[in-house]
């Protein structure tokens, strides 16, 4: 059984994908925290943003099948040209894709992108997958698509991850959920100008901003 928080049609906001028309779908659970606020400070990835408790966000539920949950997304896809393309995400997508569900996507004619924190065995037959290390989980991922680092983390730093071969590097500015609302914008900008700084001195990495959040949409 396949457990889907939620499921939706938007565009890809960050890194080499950014602007494209996708369907997310964001499993639930994850390895590095319980996405519950009492067990934010003990957990391993403590400044997530993201709801993935539960199967009760929007187009979520429980699956029995990889051929169910693969007609689910693919009836997301506007009728248009295009190529159809899911990007599972979390959470931690690969406590829960696996070979069979991506030959489902497949079968349903659907592209597959995966956005892991790259401490799980990625399965065969993903057409883009993107690690995202947090903190000082273990990276068991040594080659991808797209290397994407929320910066800054201290036990989490650009220059730990050289051994990864990826085709793009980015970092991302850190926003933490755990401080004051008023003082967010100020941490953003802080960050953004020290990630532009790192970008500056280190070129093979690419700044990257959450697209979405700033023109609002999901």
């Amino acid at each position: 059984m396949y457990r889907v928080k939620e499921a939706f049609y938007t565009l890809q906001g960050e890194g080499a994908q950014a602007g494209r028309a996708a369907v997310f779908c964001r499993f639930s659970k994850c390895n590095l925290w319980t996405g519950r606020e009492k067990d934010r400070a003990s957990a391993i990835c403590n400044f997530c943003d993201t709801d993935f408790v539960g199967t009760d966000g929007q187009n979520g539920g429980r699956f029995d099948s990889p051929d169910a949950l693969a007609r689910h997304i693919r009836a997301l896809w506007p009728d248009a040209p295009g190529k159809p393309y899911v990007v599972c995400t979390g959470g931690e997508p690969l406590l829960q894709l696996d070979t069979a569900l991506i030959e489902a996507f497949h079968r349903a004619g659907l592209e597959v992108g995966v956005e892991t924190n790259g401490t799980l065995p990625a399965p065969e037959g993903i057409d883009w997958l993107c690690v995202s290390p947090k903190a000082d989980a273990p990276v068991v991922i040594d080659t991808c698509d797209e290397l994407k680092l929320v910066y800054p983390q201290p036990l989490a730093m650009p220059e730990r991850f050289l051994g990864i071969r990826a085709s793009h590097y980015f970092l991302s500015p850190m926003a933490s959920p755990a401080v004051p609302e008023t003082a967010v914008d100020e941490i953003k900008q802080s960050n953004t100008r020290r990630a532009t700084d790192y970008c500056l001195a280190h070129p093979q990495w690419r700044l990257t901003l959450q697209m979405h959040k700033i023109i609002g949409i999901d």
